[in-house]
Formats: C-alpha cells, structure tokens, sequence
C-alpha cells in the first residue's frame, strides 16, 4: 500500500485510508500466525469496502491495490491490480501508478508472463519518474534492467 502524494487530484478519504490500512495490518498479522479464518474474514471486510465504495466519490486505486495485494489467486489479483491502475491513472495519480504496474510486473513474471511485465515495468518506471519513493524507483530499475537483460 503506497502513501499518497498530496499533488493528486483525489485524495482517499481519510476514514476509509485508516480502515485499509488497520485490515491490511490485520492480513499480514492473520498470515503471519497461518490463521486462514481470520485472513478470509478480514479479506472479505476489505473487499466488502471496496465494492461498497465503487463509482462512488470515495473510490480510490489504494482501497483496489490493497485488496489485490491480498488476493491469494494470482489471475484475480491482475484483474484487481488492472482495476486499481484504470482508477489512478483516471485521477492522475503517478505513486499509485508506478507502484500497482510495478506490482503487477512482478505477478506476471511470476506466470511467465515476461514480455507484459517488461510493459508494465517501463510504465512503472515512467510514473515513478517524478516520485520521492526512491526504494521503489530502484526496484522497478533493477527488475526491469533484469528483465531487458534476460530477453
């Protein structure tokens, strides 16, 4: 779950930011101890939010991000990410951008998907051009440098 830079045109709503981010805490704490009936109940609590905020003024790519971060299946998880991506690049914003292409690189490497992944790293690469993320600007070069390599 990236931050938002106060430069983007749509800010998340801050009651729904803090509630993103407690459940996501939440997930990694019900991964962590291997409790799969408390990750899916949070799981469906998140997503719950998510749908609940669609096409609403308080629809934001992290809420999206977030929940795709989470999803166990990978294919679910692009259509997720791809969903996140469409909404912050609708609001211009280039952290949210940078970090889900980057997240979904990585996922489509994971499933041999390597010529979409380089796509999604350039894209990444472009949107965190103007980023103060600079740990996510180097993995995003380092991945990509990688995948060029490998071609």
């Amino acid at each position: 779950m990236s931050s938002s830079n106060a430069g983007e045109s749509a800010m998340i709503n801050t009651k729904i930011y803090k509630s993103i981010y407690s459940l996501a805490e939440e997930l990694l704490d019900a991964d962590r101890r291997g409790d799969q009936a408390a990750f899916d109940a949070h799981y469906a609590v998140l997503q719950t939010i998510c749908t609940a905020n669609e096409d609403t003024d308080k629809d934001h790519p992290e809420q999206w991000e977030t929940l795709a971060d989470f999803t166990e299946s990978r294919e679910d998880a692009l259509a997720l990410y791809e969903k996140a991506l469409s909404k912050a690049v609708a609001i211009n914003a280039k952290d949210h951008m940078a970090s889900i292409a980057f997240s979904m690189a990585m996922l489509q490497l994971e499933l041999g998907q390597n010529e979409a992944a380089i796509v999604n790293l350039q894209n990444a690469k472009a949107s965190a051009n103007k980023s103060d993320d600079k740990v996510l600007k180097a993995e995003i070069e380092e991945q990509l440098a990688q995948q060029l390599a490998a071609r």
